[in-house]
């Protein structure tokens, strides 16, 4: 059974099909890419698995210890308790928090202290705390961001604010990361070393990943299959060396003639 299975899944602006009858489905462990040409309806298709924006027709699923769940009309924060996070194609952190702080919000939704241990501040609530503290640190040291965990996120460089939108989605400890433009604004050897660390936090964390990128090399070498839009429909699916020959590709994004 599928991880996450999306059935016709289509999303009406008004009389424009943003996204319309997509059909996928990902499987535990997978690395997969979302390509296309820029208006091809991928972010929008992100914010449809994410509870950003609710279908206008279809269904998204998500396998859970209950079994299939449909996420239709579920909140953002209750999609990502079920295992799903995701970073911006526009950076969206805290600015005036802290890097460690950053990370640790995100962590407080698994935070089980009582109410009242939380209100009152109880020994309890400080060990909780601590216990966050650490496995925050622990993350940012993955991305090498631990040295700067008192410094604001808005003095981050900005390949570093990248890493950190990609740990405070991994705070969460999701199933499914989907990362949105992970690459956008990096130069080639921040980007080459972004590679290595997405296949490296995939095994490490035991994720399947999913990823909008424009970067062709990046998503060649590491995918394992790859999806293409094109206004909004799926023109193609299949695996890197698939979909470097396919013809619609090479027509629609790939910049060939035929």
């Amino acid at each position: 059974m599928s991880l996450l299975e999306v059935r016709n899944l289509t999303k009406n602006f008004g009389g424009l099909a943003a996204v319309s009858n997509v059909s996928l489905h990902i499987e535990e462990g997978e690395l997969i890419g979302l390509i296309g040409p820029n208006g091809a309806g991928k972010t929008t298709f992100f914010n449809l698995l994410t509870g950003v924006y609710e279908p206008s027709e279809g269904t998204v699923q998500v396998q859970t210890e209950r079994g299939m769940i449909t996420l239709n009309g579920i909140a953002p924060y209750k999609i990502n308790a079920y295992g799903l996070a995701r970073t911006f194609q526009n950076i969206r952190l805290f600015k005036e928090q802290t890097v460690l702080e950053n990370v640790m919000v995100a962590m407080h939704g698994q935070q089980k202290n009582a109410l009242w241990s939380s209100l009152l501040r109880t020994a309890s609530f400080y060990r909780t705390e601590q216990k966050m503290k650490e496995q925050a640190l622990e993350l940012l040291k993955i991305f090498d961001l631990d040295q700067f965990e008192n410094d604001k996120a808005k003095n981050l460089a900005y390949g570093q604010q990248r890493r950190l939108e990609i740990v405070r989605a991994l705070a969460t400890r999701p199933k499914i990361l989907f990362l949105d433009e992970p690459a956008a604004g990096m130069n080639p050897a921040e980007t080459a070393e972004l590679t290595a660390l997405i296949e490296q936090i995939r095994r490490q964390f035991n994720l399947t990943v999913v990823l909008i990128e424009h970067d062709m090399a990046l998503v060649m070498e590491i995918c394992q299959r790859i999806y293409v839009l094109e206004y909004g429909r799926l023109l193609a699916q299949g695996t890197p060396e698939q979909i470097k020959q396919n013809p619609d590709v090479i027509r629609a994004y790939l910049g060939g003639d035929d």
